[in-house]
């Protein structure tokens, strides 16, 4: 058993880069520590404990995580410092090696943090453990909010996939999940903390059930059935995980939202081959418009890969052009990143750093206008708004139920509001256009 009178009174700083499970993780790491005396760290407070999760999806967010390590470093001296996330797994020994850096822990080991820190805070060395991709067996349970509104739930974690260009199934094993039970329970604590949305999160979250046999539909019923939970959001889903049935019951449950992102990658089916996708673009097609179908409203966001090895200029003007002509609301463009490693890097065709900011520029304005139009659509009518906390004097924002970001002025914002769904009119555009404004009704 855990002496927790060592952690009694400690104060800990938290540092997330990276995906929603990363934020939510980093959140339930938190609440471990909490449970154990731990308090978060006050702005200008010096903190005990500084934990830093990682990201390592491009050569870019692994630059991001150094340069995040050395500043926390840097700005909390004598601070025990603890590095974990996708980064941590497979670079442990380039983190170790970061002055400062007293623990690194990988996919499997974050799990049990508490423990590691019991054994080896105030060794004099730096303390760095991983297993190998095939021993990352362990899942650790997470739903919680930190300081947000909404709750983060994750449902799976790993990847079976093994894309080309993509290293997350090295940096967190294989598909797993855990029972829907225990899912449901974690959702019910939600609600009585007082809960009203759950963003379901995981890698590749469709693939639900490779652990416990059941299936991600059957997973989507039972927690629409708890009645304090008003919306549930998909964080993202394989294209070809989103069957008809998700769809039709999505279209008519009552809580889970007309909001979907929905990785695309390329719309070239050359290029998605090489990237060993499980997909190709008329089965992506097909998607978007069967929702479109059975959910007009729904807000659908994609994820984009530009200049991906193999992608000449021909193959991206397939991918414009698609994307141009599907009814989808908000492009995700990032580009590609040279991972180690992987099998994209045998793929002879590269594209040079000019034409990837070219590409992606072109992108970029086709969502800016995609969800203008959206947007547009709704000026004038009414929306039920979940809103979340603002700092004193300032506007609150929150997210219809098909993900419009609301903006809610000084003079109607409130504190009470926080975490309520309230009916607005939305009545024009702000002034940078990423949000329409609310008027109370």
């Amino acid at each position: 058993m855990i002496d927790s009178s060592a952690f009694q009174g400690k104060k800990a700083a938290y540092y997330t880069l990276g995906c929603k499970l990363n934020f939510s993780e980093t959140s339930t790491f938190g609440k471990l520590l909490e449970e154990m005396g731990v308090r978060t760290a006050e702005k200008g407070e010096k903190a005990d404990i500084c934990l830093i999760n990682t990201c390592s999806v491009t050569e870019v967010a692994d630059r991001k995580c150094r340069q995040a390590i050395r500043r926390m470093v840097k700005d909390n001296p004598d601070t025990y410092m603890v590095v974990t996330g996708c980064y941590a797994q497979l670079s442990s020994e380039t983190i170790s090696k970061i002055p400062g850096v007293d623990l690194v822990l990988g996919s499997n080991e974050k799990a049990n943090l508490i423990e590691y820190l019991s054994e080896h805070w105030g060794n004099d060395t730096c303390y760095h453990h991983t297993e190998k991709t095939k021993d990352i067996k362990t899942f650790q349970h997470s739903c919680s909010r930190g300081n947000r509104t909404r709750y983060w739930l994750k449902v799976q974690d790993g990847c079976n996939y093994y894309c080309t260009y993509c290293t997350i199934p090295f940096a967190r094993g294989n598909s797993r999940n855990p029972t829907i039970a225990s899912l449901v329970e974690q959702a019910r604590k939600a609600a009585a903390e007082g809960g009203k949305e759950i963003v379901l999160t995981g890698v590749n979250i469709g693939d639900f059930g490779q652990t416990t046999g059941e299936s991600f539909l059957d997973l989507v019923k039972a927690l629409d059935s708890i009645e304090e939970i008003k919306r549930y959001r998909i964080s993202s889903l394989e294209p070809d995980l989103i069957t008809d049935e998700l769809i039709d019951y999505c279209a008519t449950s009552r809580a889970f939202m007309p909001h979907f992102h929905i990785p695309l990658q390329s719309g070239s089916d050359t290029v998605l081959k090489l990237m060993h996708r499980h997909y190709d673009s008329a089965l992506f097609a097909d998607r978007i418009m069967r929702i479109k179908e059975k959910m007009p409203e729904a807000f659908i966001g994609v994820d984009v890969m530009v200049g991906c090895r193999g992608e000449t200029p021909e193959y991206f003007e397939e991918t414009y052009q698609l994307l141009e002509n599907l009814p989808v609301t908000q492009l995700h463009v990032f580009p590609y990143s040279e991972r180690p490693g992987t099998a994209a890097l045998k793929i002879p065709y590269i594209v040079d750093d000019k034409d990837k900011k070219l590409r992606s520029q072109r992108l970029l304005e086709l969502s800016d206008k995609k969800t203008e139009d959206f947007y547009s659509q709704y000026i004038g009518t009414e929306k039920e708004v979940l809103f979340e906390k603002a700092s004193k004097g300032k506007a609150m924002h929150g997210f219809t139920d098909n993900y419009i970001r609301v903006e809610l002025p000084a003079s109607m914002a409130s504190e009470e509001l926080d975490n309520e769904i309230v009916k607005v009119k939305l009545t024009k555009f702000n002034h940078d256009k990423s949000a329409i404004i609310g008027n109370r009704k």
